[in-house]
């Protein structure tokens, strides 16, 4: 064990202190006179300061002079992988398929960067995740991208749709665990939602919101209840991961009912506007609400064709409608405005009205949809005067979609020229609009 105290801080000059902190990735301990702390000794960014990641997955600064002690004690506890690690497979169990696309759940802290790094082989997951293994067989891994999920994009989400279609086609396999990184995840499970037709097992997308090696990872549950509903009697497309902070119990949500509505909890996705399809526990499901039967006599079709030139804005108190002129000259087919409350943005009796702008866009072919920023709730125009008066320019009120889903869906539809805009925005595709609300 190595010691640097205070009374050496005074023998020794300030670049001797400085090279001993150039020891990243070790554990230390670090005392300041009042607290003792300890955790992995990061690169500091600036000259004279000490950063700690602690062991609750937090990084903390000291500067040097508050110090009065370090202690060198261990190498970081990453656990080791083996080169040879070799999937158990059991006859007894069902096969399932895992399609692993990145995020911090296919990641572990890289100590040098005070960060976290993708693992560099998929299998090296498993070792991480021994649990997945008490159900299942994992008998069929791809990997089609590894990425943070605040890079994926409509292209993404076509190569996911094709690599799940053909798993749920493989009669090998009961069904197909999705992992990618939140904070784009409901995007993904609302496009396979509409890009996967004829889906008769589940196809579950799960998360993780700490990384792999961390105590608190959230992983480990949420990977034992995409397993358990791998193999269940469900079917289609949804996101299951933590129902509260705790290690206890799993929900299953509609892919396009659900939405991340914190930015770091375990339980960050929630289901909104319906109930969950289920509980999941890692040994057993208890139903809550109406969902799609397995049907493995369906043969899964991909039909992922899709615009991109869609947009999604959220009108705010005195905006200037000339914002549409941008989506107009730069060629947008459509756009999803979140309004106020029922549906309200600023009508005939506003300073900035949008009556004239709206009309004046949507005849230069510019499809334009509503969505509520409650999030929560559903849209109704006719409630007030200025509702209708928006309602008759032809603007499509969404009922109860969610703002993002409905960006995706227009445009799924926009890639389907021949389509009706209007019926097929409102049809109920794949559980995205709730009549019972």
């Amino acid at each position: 064990m190595i010691e640097i105290n205070q009374h050496l801080f005074n023998l020794v000059c300030v670049d001797y202190f400085m090279e001993f902190v150039k020891n990243f990735g070790k554990r230390i301990e670090l005392e300041t006179g009042r607290l003792n702390y300890v955790g992995v000794l990061l690169p500091s960014p600036e000259k004279g300061s000490v950063l700690l990641k602690l062991e609750n997955g937090y990084n903390l600064g000291f500067d040097k002079k508050v110090i009065t002690k370090i202690k060198v004690l261990t190498r970081v506890k990453n656990v080791e992988i083996e080169k040879d690690f070799v999937v158990p497979i059991s006859e007894e169990k069902k096969n399932v398929a895992l399609v692993i696309l990145g995020g911090t759940i296919s990641a572990r802290l890289n100590p040098g960067k005070g960060g976290v790094d993708f693992v560099e082989n998929s299998k090296d997951l498993f070792k991480f995740y021994p649990g997945i293994f008490e159900k299942v067989n994992v008998s069929r891994v791809e990997v089609p991208f590894m990425k943070g999920s605040e890079n994926m994009d409509s292209k993404d989400w076509q190569k996911v749709a094709k690599v799940v279609c053909d798993l749920v086609n493989d009669k090998n396999i009961s069904g197909v665990i999705v992992t990618q990184g939140t904070d784009t995840l409901h995007y993904t499970s609302a496009a396979l939602s509409f890009f996967l037709q004829g889906v008769g097992k589940p196809v579950a997308l799960t998360y993780s919101q700490r990384s792999i090696d961390r105590a608190s990872s959230d992983a480990t549950l949420n990977l034992m209840c995409s397993a358990e509903i791998a193999v269940s009697d469900l079917s289609g497309v949804m996101v299951v991961g933590h129902a509260n902070s705790d290690d206890e119990f799993c929900y299953a949500i509609p892919g396009t009912k659900v939405r991340k509505l914190h930015s770091s909890r375990r339980d960050a996705f929630k289901s909104v506007n319906r109930e969950p399809f289920c509980k999941v526990y890692p040994n057993k499901i208890i139903v809550l609400s109406e969902y799609s039967r397995r049907n493995e006599k369906l043969k899964c079709v991909v039909d992922n064709k899709f615009e991109e030139k869609v947009g999604l804005l959220k009108f705010y108190p005195g905006q200037d409608s000339s914002i549409l002129d941008y989506y107009v000259k730069e060629g947008f087919k459509g756009i999803v405005i979140e309004a106020f409350g029922l549906g309200q943005i600023a009508t005939s009796e506003a300073r900035n009205s949008w009556i004239a702008k709206l009309k004046e866009v949507q005849k230069k072919g510019l499809i334009v949809c509503m969505a509520s920023q409650t999030i929560y709730g559903r849209l109704n125009p006719r409630v007030y005067v200025t509702g209708r008066e928006l309602l008759e320019l032809g603007i499509i009120y969404l009922e109860d979609m969610l703002s993002e889903v409905a960006l995706v869906k227009l445009g799924w539809i926009l890639g389907h020229p021949s389509w009706n805009v209007k019926e097929k925005m409102l049809e109920n595709v794949s559980w995205e609009l709730n009549d019972r609300l």
